[in-house]
């Protein structure tokens, strides 16, 4: 997977406009506008679709708000600011992820262009154009200080849920809980060298222990290396209570989730399927 980090001054300057104000100088700022330029100002709202519709090509119908922000000290700020959280974030994504990535999900995906706002904004999307695949993310969150690439670890997470959409209410639990285990478990797991597999959104916890067993066949795991990997993660089960399902590394991310949803019943205990 390839992703381009980019600062585009319309979609920071939407941002920095419709979003919460960052500091007190941009509520100052952003209440000018309104009071001298109101109808501009609810005008520019409705660019949103239209900017990222075609990021490259866009020129703005008025750009009346958008010349005096960015003209105006307040946002050259915010600009600078910018610009060195998206060196840190590009220090943080790098080769080795990628192809780690690959390795556990076993398979491609395509390239996506992140563009860059403020980060006290926190705000994480994937926006969506009607009609149109866009392979797009809005980014403007902090990097959390003790693990840093738990921002990267996040956008993967939402392209592969963006990219692996075709599940509903139970099932789209179920792969929520392996894209988990792929991302911030496996993943973050290989990069920091201790084990993450009690990293989890509560409710899919106890799906993913029970879907542990055959994710360690989808690795490529063998059943005598099974103990030390269970010691490693905490989760025990009792190997030979599983048949070793050897085809299951032959498939990709897609495929497994299909294997477990088509299995579920055998692998997820009812009484927790009723639960999610």
């Amino acid at each position: 997977m390839n992703l381009n980090f980019i600062i585009n001054d319309y979609i920071l300057i939407w941002n920095v406009l419709f979003q919460a104000s960052v500091s007190e100088p941009i509520y100052k700022l952003k209440q000018k506008l309104w009071d001298t330029y109101k109808e501009q100002y609810n005008n520019t709202y409705k660019d949103r679709v239209a900017i990222l519709n075609d990021v490259k090509n866009y020129i703005p119908n008025d750009d009346t708000i958008y010349n005096i922000i960015l003209e105006s000290a307040e946002y050259q700020n915010i600009r600078k600011e910018v610009e060195k959280y998206r060196l840190e974030v590009i220090k943080l994504w790098n080769k080795k992820i990628s192809t780690q990535l690959k390795k556990i999900t076993k398979q491609d995906f395509k390239e996506y262009t992140v563009y860059l706002i403020d980060n006290r904004l926190e705000i994480l999307e994937l926006p969506t154009i009607p009609n149109k695949d866009i392979k797009t993310i809005i980014l403007g969150k902090k990097i959390p200080e003790e693990e840093p690439h738990k921002i990267i670890f996040l956008l993967l997470e939402a392209i592969l849920k963006k990219e692996i959409n075709k599940y509903k209410d139970i099932d789209k639990n179920i792969a929520n809980a392996i894209i988990e285990m792929a991302i911030e478990n496996e993943l973050a797991t290989n990069i920091s060298n201790i084990s993450h597999y009690w990293t989890s959104e509560e409710k899919l916890l106890s799906i993913k222990r029970q879907i542990y067993p055959f994710w360690l066949m989808y690795l490529g795991i063998s059943k005598e290396e099974m103990p030390k990997y269970m010691n490693r993660d905490k989760i025990a089960f009792d190997v030979n209570k599983f048949p070793y399902e050897k085809d299951l590394k032959n498939l990709d991310i897609t495929d497994f989730i299909d294997f477990c949803i088509q299995n579920k019943k055998r692998i997820i205990r009812e009484e927790q399927l009723e639960l999610i």
